[in-house]
């Protein structure tokens, strides 16, 4: 059975931390990309990737939704530094989202608001957009 996933963040095709790669790099199964959704929060630039906050009052957050197997869904538990019952900055939740007309249930990795610190809250809904458009006006 199917393991849905939310990416919006470093897992997203071609970021570093491509969520293909990683299943390529792990000897994993490969995952299948579904499409593109979204959900409602905020993202927080903390320097090299994002952090979401959920919020039903946010903006709608661009990602891509994938089917994993168990092995993969381990594997981002650990780029993710999330373990259960500890106090980790990102943290495994679930969302309900819509993925070309079907709604899917599938897990995401959202930052918890106590642990934001000095992240900045960012105005744009679309971290490979805003990353890509931060490193234009570096130049």
């Amino acid at each position: 059975m199917s393991i849905y996933i939310f990416i919006y963040g470093t897992l997203r095709s071609g970021e570093i931390n491509d969520l293909e790669k990683l299943a390529e790099r792990f000897g994993l199964t490969q995952p299948a990309r579904l499409g593109q959704a979204s959900t409602s929060g905020t993202l927080y630039d903390f320097g090299d990737w994002p952090g979401l906050v959920a919020s039903d009052s946010g903006k709608a957050i661009v990602g891509d939704v994938y089917a994993v197997d168990a092995a993969l869904l381990a594997a981002m538990d650990v780029v993710e530094g999330y373990e259960p019952e500890q106090n980790t900055l990102f943290v495994r939740r679930r969302v309900r989202l819509e993925v070309d007309g079907q709604q899917l249930d599938c897990f995401f990795y959202p930052v918890d608001p106590a642990r934001l610190g000095t992240a900045v809250p960012i105005e744009h809904n679309d971290w490979v957009a805003y990353r890509k458009n931060r490193q234009v006006n570096k130049r």
